[in-house]
């Protein structure tokens, strides 16, 4: 349990790290893209770095969306595979209410996003825009503004977001997957079965887990299937328990390695080439009048906070799941306003549902819904964190100020005795 517990304040610890870096690579774009050399922005997001061995002519967008973020997902995958196995999900009762608040926080928003964009171009897959919560930006939220928060908010919300993030992925899976070749597809079943076999004979050298990591991205990739997928699946494969006399299990090890890149490099790259969105008085106009963009604003920020607090004081009140130690209700409301909080898996859903809708403008007011709506959540989460952590300090100082008298009346108690 101490291990377990190391583990997941590194993991917190370099998810809010990363999720600052997000922030500033976010508010960098904006800026790039607003100024007068916004043209430039586009120019080099649009610049196509072929390999043209491997036909694989995508753009430096391109290679952040699909490329970068496999290196994200194999974390995600490698943080589900812990949580399942060692991990909050391990115990049923505990892992009950972050499980369930996700189920909540993603067909909450997907209904809603349905009910507001339904009939308008792209919402057929659209719907799915709002149903991401961003885990580094809500753990970077939470961390600058919850830190008189019992630890315990820090546990729910990043199991909630980790089961959030599985479901995302299925979405993605399901929703963006048009033409299946079968033999790509058994190409990248063989290596992940041989990923899977190396690591249960132990083999430990990056000569054999590398290639068959960009085998099977590639293999996907060529298969129809979203490539960033082979990253959850090549996670999920890891190999997280250690073997007697071994200092750390694989998925450890990896964790140590690869996070940082992740969280440091490969996302806040990603958050600077999608997060370019043109702001003036026509885009805040139509955010507020075009129904896809309503449907990601209200998806996430109403869909979000009722289905993943709903939810949960459904399932406490009806004794399916146990309130988090020393969290009150208001506690649980304000990390359920942190979990409207999408960015990099809504951002990547906007481009893949809505980049082929019009002339792409549609994909870039979805973009812009999602930014606006995330930066109105993380503030509206910070004040209710603030507020939350003053409540919870008084109640320390309380608390202590209690323990000082009882031990000063049990101390004159001792000096009358002895007189």
């Amino acid at each position: 349990m101490t291990q377990v517990r190391s583990e997941l304040t590194r993991y917190l610890r370099t998810e809010t790290v990363g999720g600052a870096i997000l922030l500033v690579a976010a508010a960098a774009a904006l800026l790039w893209v607003n100024s007068p050399w916004g043209d430039s922005y586009f120019t080099v997001t649009e610049t196509v770095l072929p390999i043209k061995a491997l036909h694989l002519d995508l753009t430096a967008a391109d290679w952040t969306k699909d490329g970068l973020l496999a290196i994200f997902f194999f974390v995600a995958g490698l943080e589900l595979k812990r949580e399942l196995v060692v991990g909050e999900l391990a115990d049923p009762k505990r892992a009950a209410l972050p499980i369930i608040a996700a189920v909540g926080g993603v067909v909450t928003p997907a209904l809603i996003a349905l009910a507001v964009g339904f009939g308008a171009a792209g919402m057929d897959r659209g719907w799915a825009i709002p149903v991401a919560t961003d885990i580094a930006f809500a753990l970077a939220v939470l961390a600058m503004t919850g830190s008189r928060i019992p630890a315990s908010a820090r546990v729910f919300l990043l199991s909630l977001a980790v089961v959030d993030d599985l479901l995302a992925i299925i979405l993605i899976a399901v929703l963006f997957t048009t033409t299946l070749s079968a033999l790509w597809l058994l190409a990248a079943a063989a290596c992940f079965a041989g990923w899977a076999l190396a690591q249960h004979k132990r083999i430990a050298t990056p000569l054999v887990y590398l290639p068959l990591a960009l085998i099977s991205w590639y293999a996907l990739h060529e298969a129809g299937i979203h490539p960033t997928l082979a990253g959850v699946a090549l996670g999920l494969l890891t190999r997280v328990r250690k073997d007697p006399g071994e200092d750390r299990a694989p998925a450890t090890r990896l964790e140590h390695l690869i996070q940082p890149i992740s969280a440091g490099l490969c996302v806040p790259l990603f958050a600077l080439f999608a997060s370019g969105v043109p702001l003036d008085g026509k885009v805040f106009q139509q955010l507020f009048s075009d129904r896809v963009s309503l449907a990601v604003i209200l998806g996430l920020l109403l869909g979000k906070t009722i289905g993943i607090f709903g939810i949960s004081w459904v399932a406490i009140r009806l004794g399916i799941a146990k309130r988090p130690a020393s969290l009150g209700y208001r506690d649980i409301f304000a990390l359920s306003v942190l979990g409207a909080i999408g960015f990099t898996v809504s951002l990547l859903v906007a481009e893949l549902a809505l980049a082929d809708v019009g002339d792409g403008s549609a994909a870039e007011l979805a973009k812009a819904a999602v930014l606006v709506t995330s930066m109105a959540a993380s503030l509206a989460g910070s004040a209710l964190l603030l507020r939350r952590g003053r409540v919870h300090q008084a109640r320390q100082h309380a608390r202590a100020l209690e323990r000082e008298t009882e031990a000063e009346a049990v101390q004159g108690q001792g000096e009358g005795s002895t007189k």
